[in-house]
């Protein structure tokens, strides 16, 4: 059950934004904690940040040391829909983006995210 689809993804020159949306569908969005994951070339899927459901800690925020002060996460209850709101981006953020629902669990299909100049 349940269906995630990302966008927002892009080419992006170094210290650029982007903004991800991932709108989910089939499940009830609100009682679910979301994170984003992120898998570049050659390398293993990593986590970026999961924010909470509003029944749990009122939508609090993780993320990792490595977007820490340059990522923020949120979600838009009222849409079904969790961002990814990216600025400052580095060449090394460079990989395809994953919405993930760890309750369900279920993976979207994932959105490219190339940083370059």
């Amino acid at each position: 059950q349940g269906q995630l689809v990302e966008s927002g993804g892009g080419l992006v020159q170094p210290e650029g934004s982007l903004r991800l949306s991932c709108a989910a569908s089939g499940f009830t969005f609100r009682n679910y904690a979301m994170s984003w994951y992120r898998q570049a070339p050659g390398k293993e899927r990593e986590w970026v940040a999961s924010i909470t459901s509003i029944t749990i800690s009122f939508g609090s925020t993780t993320y990792a040391d490595s977007v820490k002060g340059r990522f923020t996460i949120s979600r838009d209850n009222a849409k079904n829909t969790v961002y990814l709101q990216m600025n400052s981006l580095k060449r090394e953020d460079t990989a395809v983006y994953y919405c993930f629902a760890p309750g369900l669990p279920k993976w979207g299909q994932g959105t490219q995210v190339t940083v370059s100049s």
